[in-house]
């Protein structure tokens, strides 16, 4: 079900062209606005207003990748292209949710939860959060160590100081013995402009530390609906848009070839009765799924962010989950973020982390239609049965069902007197014997005692540098 026609899209399109032609973007870092006038846009004098030419941005689109290729840490292979299939991911949090209660995430809870994570099987990459037990310039490379040393994901850290990723390139060199990350990509990172129209000096920076090593990036535009952007869908689209395309033109000026997700999902609408800034609404469902309309009109691999304001694990967390993430399975959002979020992406939480994963399951599920072809119209097994209801032991339905069927964990299936007999069990009370379940498990990870020891040495040497 397309959100948006091809005509739709070519007019939002031309409309953000028209915006960087003429209007321009911000952009707070002076040597790149002058290595971007090198390379054909222009700037007035002393002016950090860039003005990006359609010819250029043509020419920036040209050189991406159709397909960015993600590693998880223990091998897993992703390879992401317009139209092609989601992966979900967690979301990034200030916060983790127990209950009705919510606190700072510290390193211990961080490690829980991504050890958590780490089992559960619809979720492909696990996203750093902030540490309130780290120092700020340092959080993203804390972080990063921790997701190795808990999960074998894909491991997306966030930056909070851009001079952090040199640390973060070190430990991928480790973890990788050598290898090339730009052949063995279990990292990838991203950064967002500041709406309306400006890259700050802070994504700037990250641009340029992270260039010339091929590591996959997100280029994120995240504009509010009502506040720093139009408050009609169209108008944010446009805006959007022209912020990720300029994004585009600065990291293949950098790096031409880099590989690149093109991240119109993380579009937001201002509530105007709460003022809150909206990530569960069916807005954000229909900008995000436009987005990642829009990504594949360019021909790159999309994102988006499945959310809710709800503030605890709850039948509104799930609802808003399932209406956002239904409309991003249905355009193909390569990548959706979010599992475990709550409070609109303040919080996270265990519970909502394992319900998601079941929602994500079936996302998956619906995501890949139904298959028609000999085997599976079964109209031999049809007319050999004729009048008899023996499908249950037929060999075609044995061949089949677990292919067909998808099974969540934590959703009731039983009638009425089973599930009474088994205490009446609520999806939060089945949520959290699953957390139960998992915190068991033995931790995985690819990293030896040795390449702990060098993690933690790279770590304290930033930490002294940078603080």
């Amino acid at each position: 079900m397309p959100i948006l026609s091809n005509t739709q899209i070519e007019r939002i399109n031309e409309e953000s062209l028209r915006v960087l032609c003429e209007t321009g973007v911000r952009i707070d870092d002076d040597w790149l606005v002058r290595f971007l006038q090198d390379r054909g846009c222009s700037a007035a004098a002393a002016s950090r207003v860039v003005r990006m030419p359609r010819e250029v941005v043509d020419r920036s689109l040209e050189a991406c990748p159709r397909e960015v290729r993600l590693l998880s840490a223990g091998g897993e292979e992703t390879v992401l292209s317009a139209g092609g299939p989601s992966v979900f991911w967690t979301g990034n949090a200030i916060n983790l949710a127990v209950g009705k209660d919510a606190a700072p995430i510290d390193t211990q809870r961080f490690a829980d939860l991504v050890h958590v994570v780490d089992g559960l099987e619809h979720v492909h990459g696990v996203v750093g959060t902030c540490l309130d037990d780290v120092p700020a310039a340092v959080r993203g490379l804390a972080g990063l160590r921790l997701l190795a040393e808990n999960c074998l994901k894909h491991f997306r850290p966030c930056i909070y100081d851009p001079r952090e990723i040199g640390g973060m390139i070190e430990m991928a060199a480790v973890l990788l013995d050598g290898k090339r990350l730009s052949q063995w990509p279990i990292l990838s990172l991203g950064y967002t402009a500041v709406s309306p129209l400006r890259w700050s000096e802070l994504a700037a920076a990250v641009f340029r530390e992270s260039s010339g090593h091929g590591i996959p990036l997100m280029v994120n535009s995240e504009p509010g609906g009502g506040v720093t952007a139009p408050a009609t869908l169209a108008g944010e689209l446009v805006l959007a848009n022209a912020e990720g395309l300029s994004g585009v033109v600065i990291c293949q000026a950098l790096e031409p070839g880099r590989p690149l997700v093109f991240n119109l999902g993380f579009a937001h609408v201002m509530d105007m009765q709460t003022a809150v800034m909206r990530t569960g609404g069916v807005e954000n469902g229909l900008l995000q799924a436009a987005g990642a309309e829009i990504a594949a009109f360019h021909g790159l691999p999309s994102a988006a962010w499945m959310g809710t304001e709800s503030i605890m694990a709850d039948a509104g967390a799930a609802a808003e989950n399932v209406l956002t993430g239904m409309l991003h399975a249905l355009s193909h959002a390569n990548i959706v973020w979010g599992i475990g979020n709550l409070e609109s992406t303040k919080c996270m939480s265990l519970q909502m982390a394992v319900i998601g994963n079941d929602i994500a399951g079936a996302l998956r599920r619906a995501q890949q239609g139904i298959d028609v072809n000999a085997e599976t119209l079964a109209t031999g097994v049809i007319q050999g049965l004729a009048q008899e209801a023996d499908y249950l032991v037929h060999p075609h339905t044995l061949a089949h069902f677990k292919q067909e069927y998808y099974y969540p964990h934590v959703l009731n299936r039983y009638p009425r007197p089973k599930w009474a007999s088994l205490g009446s069990p609520t999806i939060l009370d089945e949520a959290e014997a699953r957390i139960e379940k998992l915190r068991a498990l033995p931790k995985r990870s690819v990293v030896s005692e040795a390449q702990r020891r060098e993690l933690l040495r790279i770590e304290k040497k930033w930490t002294e540098a940078l603080t």
